[in-house]
């Protein structure tokens, strides 16, 4: 079996903390999702997480103008330099202080960081070049008395303005200029939470957390004079040149409020183009004012909890939000009034995960007592179940059927229709009891969960609903349930240390325990339902025998999926007992091996015929996490019982509201830092990727298919000329994707238009799979302007029957293309139509004449 599975997207989570960015072209959204960064496509419908990691939670985000080099700063001031296009890390940097924002000058030459008190300008690396110390420094920018919150550029990249917590702005050139001190901008009664200039930079405007916004221009003569000016100086003119910013004598020309009662202002961006402010609220309101008007475009509600960031495209559509707490996702285009986009992960943790069927959807199931189905290739929740009052345990995919069942602490088992989109049936016991596991018979008519309270076994018709039969015999709380494939063995695990199999459907309804040594936390059959596989608290995965009733072998895990060491552990990692046993358990598509998690940062595959581990993944990097450290630094053990809450910036995030004693629920953490863990495991059908439910949301981990070799990559004389003369030689194939590699339009059009029709069957078969978007995407383009109609529709059957298949796997990454390409050839049937009926109506025409003309002549 192949182990080479690699990180590939992160779905359960949307945001977490910073500032989400939009790419220069407007298409997509940036937004940190803990110490890694999702990349959310709004037109073609899809997100990818990078495999990077900071070391902690990431606080700053920035992308440069060309969209060639993102910056990625976590709360330590630690930076990656990363190469965008290809997600790969270039550089790491430490900035040696928090970092509150980082921006790119707009010509991309220079980086401006907040450094305490101070700005540091530093010389943008080089993409290209791999260099030793590619951060330079260009200046550092001091003035301010406390904290700098926020920088942002003139249009000519030659100044900057600074908001700080010292109530006051200021502005900076980039290079010295003779006789120039930086402007201080004061008046503020609160923090400035951003500075804008105008698009004609003959105006400033200043934004206060307290809702008040100033607006800053050239002063009068009247207020020269006022302030002690001479009468020489005191001039209506206003300075030119490209220094007119530096020169120009700002003061305050009007003071505007929002007036929104009982509210801060915690995030605002705004667009120059079009003069709007967009502010976000501690309130979860968001408004939209045109300036210098101050006029209220838009004004609405969109969460229940404080804005943390904005956004806006750099067409001024699209507006981008996202709320720290609930972790939301929005995109809201301000002039139709509708949702581009609208995501948000579960409220508190992701507790269980099943694959469907055909291994294209996974739903899961959380502490916010929700239930979200997740589409694999894109990424996206396009469903979320709300019915459940309490705490999500598990949630299980009928076999057959677009079919999801659901159980909770609340007490029910719910059935969801995933076509319709609702709760069509609802399973309840006769006396109130919590549920802690579910299974499904494989054909879906069947329904069990076993309950903490009763230490019974419950099982519903999912016909009629109703309790078909209740499985006494376990002396502790269920922990786990699974039917066998074949349907006929139920498997119970429970904390009384045994594992049950129930024959339920036979007549002599036997029931045959297994018992172990330790509480059994996780079972899992086999494919062939041949052998199940239990957890045990103590470390081991047994394996029985399910035909002869014995134990076949064991696993000593205890060591393999031990995780690091807790700020408050007492006793080093080795010699915790906390987190060194498997809560889940789940067999590959064949059965030759098994993947497990727990309490702790690993996940980690055996071999069950061999017992040995195959590999070890680590679902965590975050070092913002409790858990993800082997060993605890001595220098810093005074410092990690401090809470260091007191220094947050909003009141709420200050308040102390744990209760003592409880763990789980937003207000009742007795920990302030969650812990890194994985809450279950489940291998996909197709075998292709497994999922984990985990402390950072859905990890997804898929086989390396995207990368597939390329001879051509080893082309060196890859040019035009080269292109042309392959073509001469009748190498068209190699021409053609030579051209693809180039990706020069009128290159691919003289190499695609060459081919006689006779090859195309063949060359279509021959293409390498990565062309095969391109090349049906070029073929739909040719389509829109092209008169060689039978070639351009003998290319498209071509492609179609040669890579049918790998299309079909990923017809929701293709669907564009596929738009296209039905767009292109409905208009070619709608021009043959009309030709012909015009042809028809030509010929019908010169026929009447012909008679008309044969019996005048009689």
């Amino acid at each position: 079996m192949k182990s080479n599975y690699k990180f590939s997207n992160l779905c359960g989570t949307v945001y977490r903390q910073g500032n989400i960015v939009f790419t220069p072209d407007g298409s997509s959204v940036l937004s940190p999702v803990g110490n890694r960064v999702s990349v959310f496509d709004l037109v073609n419908n899809k997100s990818r997480t990078f495999p990077f990691e900071n070391r902690h939670n990431v606080a700053a985000l920035a992308l440069s103008p060309d969209a060639n080099v993102l910056v990625s700063v976590d709360e330590e001031g630690r930076a990656l330099l990363v190469n965008f296009k290809r997600g790969t890390t270039l550089h790491h940097f430490n900035f040696k202080k928090p970092v509150e924002d980082i921006q790119f000058s707009p010509d991309g030459k220079f980086i401006a960081v907040t450094h305490g008190p101070h700005v540091q300008v530093w010389k943008t690396p080089n993409h290209l070049l791999r260099e030793f110390a590619p951060f330079v420094l260009h200046r550092t920018y001091t003035g301010h008395h406390d904290d700098v919150l926020s920088i942002r550029w003139s249009a000519d990249s030659r100044f900057f303005l600074t908001t700080s917590r010292d109530m006051t702005a200021r502005l900076y050139t980039l290079d010295p200029l003779e006789g120039y001190r930086p402007k201080t901008f004061a008046g503020h009664r609160d923090i400035i939470i951003r500075a804008y200039f105008s698009s004609d930079h003959k105006t400033i405007y200043t934004v206060s957390r307290d809702g008040a916004v100033f607006e800053w221009r050239q002063k009068s003569s009247e207020q020269l004079l006022e302030d002690g000016s001479d009468e020489e100086m005191a001039s209506d003119s206003e300075p030119t040149g490209p220094d007119a910013i530096a020169l120009t004598r700002w003061g305050i020309a009007k003071r505007h409020y929002f007036n929104q009662a009982h509210t801060k202002v915690t995030s605002c961006t705004f667009h120059a183009p079009s003069n709007l402010l967009v502010v976000g609220f501690s309130s979860g309101v968001f408004g939209l004012w045109e300036l210098p008007d101050f006029t209220n475009i838009h004004t609405l509600s969109i969460s229940q909890e404080r804005i943390s960031s904005c956004a806006i495209s750099p067409s001024g559509e699209w507006l981008a939000f996202g709320a720290k707490k609930l972790g939301q996702l929005l995109v809201w285009e301000w002039q139709s009034e509708s949702y581009v986009l609208k995501q948000q992960g579960h409220y508190f943790d992701t507790n269980t995960l099943s694959y469907s069927a055909d291994g294209q959807n996974v739903a899961t199931g959380g502490d916010d007592g929700k239930v979200k189905v997740w589409n694999t290739t894109s990424g996206f929740c396009f469903v979320t179940f709300s019915d459940h009052t309490a705490a999500v345990s598990t949630v299980e995919f009928a076999k057959q059927g677009q079919v999801l069942f659901s159980a909770s602490l609340d007490g029910t088992v719910r059935g969801y229709d995933l076509i319709r989109y609702r709760n069509f049936r609802t399973f309840t016991s006769p006396t109130p009891v919590q549920f802690s596991a579910l299974a499904v018979d494989p054909s879906g008519e069947v329904v069990a969960a076993g309950s903490t309270d009763s230490f019974e076994v419950f099982m519903w018709s999912v016909q009629t609903g109703k309790l078909l039969d209740v499985l006494t015999g376990h002396e502790a709380p269920i922990s786990c349930l699974a039917f066998s494939p074949t349907g006929n063995i139920l498997v119970s695990g429970s904390w009384d240390e045994s594992v049950r199999l129930w024959s339920v459907f036979g007549r002599s309804r036997q029931v045959d325990p297994f018992m172990l040594g330790s509480e059994v936390l996780a079972v899992a059959f086999r494919p062939d339902g041949g052998e199940i596989a239990v957890s045990t608290l103590n470390g081991q995965i047994t394996f029985w025998d399910t035909d002869k009733h014995k134990q076949t072998s064991l696993i000593e895990g205890r060591k393999d999926v031990s995780g690091g060491r807790k700020q408050d552990d007492r006793v080093t990692a080795a010699n915790s007992a906390s987190g060194k046993a498997f809560n889940s358990l789940a067999y590959t598509a064949d059965g030759s091996c098994l993947i497990g998690g727990g309490n702790s940062k690993y996940v980690v595959i055996y071999d069950v015929r061999e017992g040995v581990m195959v590999k070890k993944f680590q679902v965590s990097e975050n070092l913002s996490l409790d858990g993800t450290e082997e060993y605890l630094d001595s220098r810093k053990v005074g410092e990690a019982d401090i809470d260091d809450r007191g220094d947050e910036s909003e009141l709420e995030d200050r308040l102390d509201k744990t209760l003592p004693g409880a763990r789980n629920g937003d207000m009742s953490k007795r920990k302030y830092r969650p812990e890194a863990r994985t809450k279950c495991v489940r291998f996909s059908p197709t075998g292709r990727s497994w999922a984990a439910a985990s402390t950072d949301g859905l990890l997804l981990f898929s086989l390396d298919d995207a990368i597939t070799f390329d001879p051509f990559d080893l082309t060196v004389d890859l040019t035009p000329s080269s292109i042309l003369a392959t073509l001469q030689r009748k190498e068209y194939l190699k021409a053609l994707v030579m051209a693809f590699r180039l990706n020069e339009k009128p290159l691919i059009q003289r190499a695609f238009e060459s081919v006689p029709p006779g090859d195309i069957t063949l060359l279509a078969r021959e293409l390498p799979v990565v062309y095969v978007s391109a090349m049906l995407k070029f073929v739909a383009s040719h389509m829109e302007n092209s008169v060689h109609m039978e070639f351009d529709l003998l290319w498209a059957r071509a492609l179609l029957l040669a890579h049918g298949r790998y299309l079909r796997d990923r017809s929701t990454e293709f669907a564009s293309v596929f738009r296209a390409l039905q767009r292109g050839i409905s208009d070619f049937q709608t021009a043959i139509a009309k030709t012909s009926d015009e042809n028809t109506s030509t010929l019908t025409y010169l026929v009447d004449q012909g008679r008309l003309g044969a019996a005048m002549e009689d």
